[in-house]
């Protein structure tokens, strides 16, 4: 699965700032059409992005776009705007139901054939920023194909529920939990909240430390400047790297000796911490497979 440590946000009306984010060290930059474009821009900021995605060097970066929601009544005009330059994946936010998904893979399939792209080529994020879609989680989770990853939107969110929005984040430990545990079951990515206070970076650390806890593979980013404190602590140190290697030696080690559970540093190794040793090595951009 593609490595989406940090994803960018920029305005789709926005040249300069589309042309600044290529030259920055970022997985992934996501083209908005929907909050960060005012309504009188939309149409404008369409044909921005296209031109971009057929026309710019994004290197390595993956070149994600946000639709408008799907029941805006703009979504249609999004996608046939922006297909043509046919971006790395979309992504649908306020999924509240698994029928936006479904809408869009069925679009994205029709694309396909009509290009002769390959099947599947475009992938789907979701992201869940309403109560309904922290609700229906399973049923999104589920719809599996082109859906790849589930993102978790807390000021929408907590502006839904009417709660109120702290530094702690305990009003959206709830959501924010069950979002990755979710993602983790039917095997997505999961990538955190946006950290709106963009001087705070001591800030930022701390709530990306938080996210790697709970088992976050990413986050978002509203700012360059956010950018290598994301991708910093969202890749494994040497260290890690190098403890995940010997531990999975050794587990092959004793496998190919018919034994399954083992001491190594004085702790019990067993198939769990196999998995979290692969997840390690999965997020520093390695195939765990290789010796």
């Amino acid at each position: 699965m593609r490595r989406r440590r940090a994803l960018l946000f920029l305005p789709g009306d926005s040249e300069r700032k589309i042309a600044k984010a290529i030259t920055l060290e970022v997985d992934a930059v996501v083209l908005d059409l929907e909050d960060g474009v005012a309504l009188g821009q939309k149409e404008m900021a369409r044909a921005l992005v296209r031109r971009a995605l057929e026309t710019f060097d994004f290197g390595p970066r993956e070149r994600i776009v946000r639709l408008n929601a799907v029941g805006s009544g703009l979504e249609d005009a999004d996608l046939a705007a922006t297909l043509p330059g046919r971006p790395d994946a979309y992504l649908l936010p306020k999924v509240s139901d698994p029928a936006a998904i479904a809408w869009l893979d069925a679009a994205l399939t029709a694309a396909e054939a009509h290009y002769g792209w390959p099947p599947g080529c475009i992938r789907i994020l979701a992201l869940i920023e309403t109560a309904l879609g922290v609700v229906n989680l399973r049923e999104i989770a589920r719809v599996g194909g082109r859906l790849e990853a589930l993102l978790f939107g807390a000021e929408d969110l907590i502006g839904d529920i009417g709660g109120v929005r702290t530094a702690a984040g305990h009003e959206v430990l709830y959501a924010r939990s069950a979002v990755v545990t979710t993602a983790a079951a039917f095997g997505l990515a999961a990538i955190d909240m946006v950290f709106v206070a963009l001087d705070d970076l001591e800030g930022l650390a701390r709530e990306c430390r938080e996210a790697v806890e709970l088992g976050y593979q990413g986050k978002m980013a509203i700012h360059p400047r956010q950018v290598p404190i994301i991708q910093a602590a969202f890749t494994p140190t040497t260290a890690q790297v190098d403890a995940a290697r010997r531990l999975i030696d050794a587990y092959r080690e004793h496998e190919r000796h018919g034994v399954g559970v083992f001491v190594l540093d004085g702790k019990m190794v067993d198939a769990p911490m196999l998995a979290a040793a692969r997840r390690v090595l999965i997020r520093a951009g390695l195939n765990p497979d290789i010796n």
